[in-house]
């Protein structure tokens, strides 16, 4: 099955949720001890969970995060203030367990799936990471497509195995991280494009720019788009044309998990362009979908806004590595307790209130 027949198959066995468990769940949820939806957001979440899971006692015990790397061509127009050498050299700090997301996903109970799906440098450790490079980065998107439409169908398909890997293993929430210099360029590009807005609303400082630095970069996003002219009814034309590999890989992860049944947190503004671009292509993974957090990156509340999610949290990070969406499995985690384990008014003998 080539990769186009393989995405064309997920798509399709993406299940839609039972909406009978919607009011199901919400009754479970009013009969616990507590005044009805006085844990707000939390109650939501349960709520969501349930449904998805069609269980009126949720649990998310297997959860992993799956972070995708690679390198942007497009780094060559000085839009960051890191060398494109970073991406590999952080790839080895995840890999031995260094990094802010391993501390956060170790706390969280999730385990940390690192994947070189186009990193331009020689890794200087190889252990721990998945080798599945496509390419040896992206092209520079301001002088032409960022990739070919058959190399982001493949990062696609990366993302898909990695899900259909960890699922044989058992996978009840998978969470999305990346690395990559230059991404918050890509995904100010793919966000442009897929939300219609002006560059200037969905670029921000990203790994520290200066005002200047943040205006050349709108610019560098504005000319990319000019030149490629992506066709936002396409979201893999899109992707192709200014995404990046590691923005493919994280959409791949989207569309897998929800083809099997498997709830997904997107964590920041890259994770989150991914997201909208995976939704463009399969439009009925949504109901899959968690956002943990709300970035500190300008775009990342379009982005949010485009997909219609609430964040669980909103911590001004803007990190990426998947830290918000380890974050947020905790609260998750919590939310499924409560539902779980609480009493019923019945169960404990406590009056409901007299309506």
């Amino acid at each position: 099955m080539n990769d186009v027949e393989f995405l064309s198959a997920a798509i399709a066995a993406i299940p839609v949720p039972d909406a009978a468990w919607e009011e199901r769940a919400w009754a479970r949820l009013d009969s616990l001890t507590k005044p009805p939806r006085s844990l707000g957001l939390l109650e939501e979440i349960a709520q969501r969970v349930a449904v998805l899971q069609r269980t009126e006692r949720p649990s998310l015990p297997n959860k992993a995060i799956v972070l995708m790397a690679g390198d942007h061509g497009v780094t060559a127009q000085g839009i960051s203030p890191y060398p494109s050498e970073v991406t590999a050299q952080m790839v080895a700090n995840f890999a031995t367990g260094g990094a802010a997301i391993n501390q956060l996903a170790r706390h969280a109970g999730a385990r940390v799936v690192v994947v070189d799906v186009g990193v331009a440098n020689a890794l200087t450790v190889t252990e721990g990471v998945i080798q599945a490079r496509v390419a040896d980065g992206t092209a520079d998107m301001s002088v032409g497509p960022a990739m070919s439409r058959e190399q982001a169908l493949a990062a696609i398909r990366v993302g898909m195995d990695q899900v259909a890997s960890l699922a044989a293993d058992g996978l009840d929430l998978v969470g999305t991280g990346d690395m990559g210099i230059g991404n918050t360029t890509a995904s100010a590009a793919l966000v442009s494009v897929l939300a219609g807005v002006d560059p200037a609303d969905v670029v921000g400082p990203g790994t520290g720019l200066d005002d200047a630095g943040v205006r050349h970069k709108a610019e560098v996003v504005r000319r990319a788009i000019a030149l490629n002219v992506p066709d936002p009814a396409d979201g893999l034309d899109v992707l192709a044309k200014v995404g990046g590999l590691e923005i493919a890989g994280l959409a791949g992860v989207v569309i897998g998990a929800a083809s099997r049944g498997i709830p997904v947190v997107s964590d920041g503004y890259i994770s989150g362009a991914a997201t909208l671009v995976a939704l463009s292509i399969a439009p009925a993974a949504r109901p899959w979908v968690f956002a943990s957090h709300r970035s500190a990156e300008p775009g990342h509340r379009v982005v949010l806004e485009a997909l219609g999610l609430r964040p669980v949290l909103e911590l001004d990070m803007r990190l990426g590595e998947g830290t918000g969406g380890a974050l947020a499995m905790e609260l998750m985690d919590a939310a499924c307790a409560v539902m779980s384990g609480m009493a019923t008014f019945a169960e404990a003998g406590v009056s409901d209130r007299e309506d």
